[in-house]
């Protein structure tokens, strides 16, 4: 075809799309998807095709459900681009965590255009030669889940109501994985999240899923958010294995819940808080400390306002004393 030409702007691109899935960057997935109803996703497993814009919503989820990676090469790579229209080729061979002795491949093609001056991807074509369960070790249905919901109005066991939003990470998850050995951690990680869920849960909340090396949580009330909160720190500082240090974060306001996920601003914003605390350190957001009122037993520190990536203007946090 005349004026097909290469592209190394599509190739760096397509590296960064690559890069942000083992790297559990969901937002730079996301933005790198079309809005555009035209937008198909193409998966691994049958039945796997789905359209519009739903799949930019499930695409975290979908390869959250990834094991960590101890290996990841690039074997081929090439990017192509004529009057506004683009793909890319890539292959890679990976090796999991929890399966150090053996090798996937895995092939993938994107085809781009621009919009606004801006390359999205509008067609994303993944396959490896076994089927998804075998490869990763779940069935990945977040997509599937959500271009459902979408196509019944959102309407798939969705609730709507009030909840504290939690997130837990575990900070340097890496440098300790790697003075560990990537099996060894990965058991202890495992244990973490068993410990987690049993605390969250004896406080009346839902542990709703793991990411990566962190958790997402929802409570009815703001005080069993932060009392869960607190009981979570005092036990990984209790704990008898490795120094894991812990930050945490609460937001809490309205939320939508379609099956045993959550949706909305307050999720977003919650995560936004966790990040911004420090290791050892519970932070929550003013609405929950105002909705939160006299705790016997809870100290809440003076307020903060601080930016928060993703949302305009200063936001005011509150640090929850956890050693008292």
């Amino acid at each position: 075809m005349s004026g097909v030409v290469a592209s190394p702007e599509l190739l760096a691109i397509a590296r960064r799309w690559i890069d942000a899935i083992p790297n559990r960057r969901p937002n730079d997935l996301r933005n790198l998807l079309t809005e555009r109803e035209y937008l198909r996703f193409v998966g691994t497993g049958e039945n796997e095709i789905w359209a519009g814009p739903s799949v930019r919503e499930g695409i975290g989820d979908f390869f959250g459900d990834i094991p960590d990676l101890i290996r990841h090469d690039e074997t081929f790579a090439e990017a192509y681009e004529h009057n506004g229209t683009g793909w890319a080729c890539m292959s890679h061979e990976l090796v999991f965590a929890p399966q150090p002795d053996r090798v996937f491949q895995i092939r993938s093609t994107l085809i781009f255009t621009l919009e606004d001056g801006a390359w999205k991807i509008v067609h994303r074509h993944g396959s490896v030669p076994i089927p998804n369960m075998e490869f990763t070790g779940a069935a990945q249905t977040a997509i599937a889940d959500l271009v459902a919901a979408a196509k019944q109005g959102f309407s798939l066991d969705q609730r709507e109501g009030f909840a504290s939003v939690m997130f837990t990470d575990i900070v340097n998850s890496s440098r300790l994985a790697s003075a560990m050995g990537d099996r060894l951690w990965s058991s202890e990680v495992a244990h973490h999240f068993k410990t987690l869920r049993e605390i969250i849960e004896a406080r009346g909340g839902q542990f709703v899923k793991s990411l990566g090396d962190g958790t997402m949580s929802s409570f009815p009330s703001p005080e069993q958010g932060l009392r869960a909160a607190q009981a979570i720190l005092r036990a990984t500082e209790a704990s008898d294995g490795p120094a894991i240090a812990l930050r945490i974060g609460i937001h809490t306001g309205e939320v939508i819940q379609t099956r045993e996920d959550f949706f909305g601003t307050v999720v977003n914003k919650a995560a936004r808080i966790a990040a911004v605390a420090a290791p050892g350190e519970i932070v929550i957001s003013g609405d929950t400390r105002d909705l939160t009122g006299a705790v016997e037993g809870v100290v809440i520190h003076p307020p903060t306002d601080i930016p928060l990536k993703g949302f305009d203007g200063l936001h005011r946090v509150h640090r929850l004393e956890w050693r008292t």
